[in-house]
């Protein structure tokens, strides 16, 4: 049996915090929950366990997409009421029969969702048993959009708006009343915001900038903690967590090297800085890049990159520091002393480091049409990817919560 692909993004409250993830699902094309058989639902490439929701979504609810033969199979009751949404979708009709199982969803305790809301004829009787409605943003105009929140702003609803790219379209969406948000807007810069790196950034960043290069700068590193004794403090808490496994404690820089080794010290020095950089961010910021950092650097063996691991760990890593440092990306790569090949690989150019990355873009959106193409070019096992990005999550999670 195939690995399965599974795609994760987040769903954020008004305070970007994550509420939940969307799972989404591939099944050749198509990226939503279908049972194999109308036999065994729960027997089928596309189940998903507890112990895997729990794997890709933590402590935050999954919304699950399905479809009419799902719903008339009783899929949803698979998982617990407290740990998913059930998202219906735009194509399923409220028959009687539908109306009365998502009637009887609502009795067991399962929370639903309205994916692609239009205000459509004869929806009614599932808006009435709704608890969230998804407006796409970018399948609405504006006036489209307004429309909604102003016919269900009022009403026991919760509107969310998904496909949002840009901080526009998020101020927006919140000058609407929309309560939910989902997309990629989190991952850009916000220009409108774009000002002078605060001190304790600039210090994060020089560490960056000491680790990442192509000759390993001790000196460098101490100086600069010299200068600033809090960030030695809290450098060294940091490699002291339990998170490296060290044993006995280290007390300097040097020590730390030696026990760690070049390679090792340059990702977890790496890691710290951007843990530092992210303050003021969503926090899902910060995990997008690490689950990306980690995905790169373990599919580098099946890419045949392993040389390139600490290279493509940056890729990975520095791809969202135009979101932190609210700049252009090749702007805010310019002075960052990373391999050549980094900075042309996350600026668009063609080379060695960014086909992996444009295999984990791909994942990433579930774009799954589009997945067998980058995999074809690298010549890989494209089995190997959902390993990757599932265990990719666990090493995010355990840094950043």
């Amino acid at each position: 049996m195939h690995e399965r692909f599974i795609a994760r993004q987040p769903i954020f409250d008004t305070r970007l915090r994550v509420y939940a993830y969307e799972l989404l699902f591939r099944r050749g094309a198509k990226n939503f929950y279908q049972p194999a058989s109308n036999t065994s639902p729960g027997l089928n490439a596309e189940s998903i366990s507890l112990a895997d929701l729990i794997i890709l979504t933590g402590p935050a609810r999954a919304f699950m997409n399905v479809d009419e033969l799902a719903l008339r199979l009783g899929a949803p009751k698979l998982l617990p009421a407290d740990r998913i949404v059930v998202e219906i979708l735009e194509t399923v009709q409220p028959t009687e029969e539908i109306v009365r199982i998502c009637r009887d969803l609502r009795a067991a305790g399962y929370l639903l969702a309205l994916d692609d809301f239009v205000d459509s004829l004869g929806l009614e009787p599932l808006i009435e048993l709704a608890e969230f409605l998804k407006v796409d943003f970018q399948l609405l105009d504006q006036q489209g959009r307004e429309q909604i929140a102003k016919k269900y702003g009022n009403r026991n609803l919760a509107l969310l708006a998904e496909k949002v790219e840009t901080e526009e379209e998020l101020a927006e969406a919140r000058a609407l009343g929309y309560r939910y948000f989902q997309g990629y807007f989190f991952c850009k810069p916000s220009m409108i915001q774009a000002r002078e790196i605060p001190g304790d950034k600039r210090l994060h960043l020089q560490l960056l900038c000491t680790v990442i290069g192509s000759q390993l700068q001790h000196s460098a590193i101490e100086e600069l903690l010299n200068r600033e004794p809090s960030l030695l403090y809290r450098l060294l808490r940091y490699l002291n967590s339990p998170l490296l496994g060290l044993g006995a404690e280290v007390h300097s820089i040097r020590e730390a090297l030696d026990r760690l080794g070049e390679d090792d010290f340059r990702r977890w020095v790496s890691t710290f800085a951007m843990v530092g950089m992210s303050g003021g961010k969503p926090p899902e910021l910060l995990r997008t890049a690490l689950t990306r950092a980690y995905f790169c650097e373990q599919f580098s063996t099946a890419a045949g990159l392993s040389e390139k691991s600490f290279n493509l760990f940056l890729v990975g890593l520095l791809s969202i520091v135009d979101a932190l440092l609210d700049k252009p990306l090749c702007d805010a790569l310019t002075p960052l002393p990373a391999a050549q090949e980094v900075k042309t690989a996350l600026c668009g150019g063609i080379n060695r480091l960014r086909d992996p990355f444009e295999i984990l873009l791909a994942f990433e959106r579930a774009d799954w049409p589009h997945l067998p193409d980058f995999v074809k070019r690298l010549g890989c096992d494209e089995d190997t990817i959902p390993h990757s990005y599932q265990s990719a999550i666990q090493k995010a999670a355990l840094i950043t919560t």
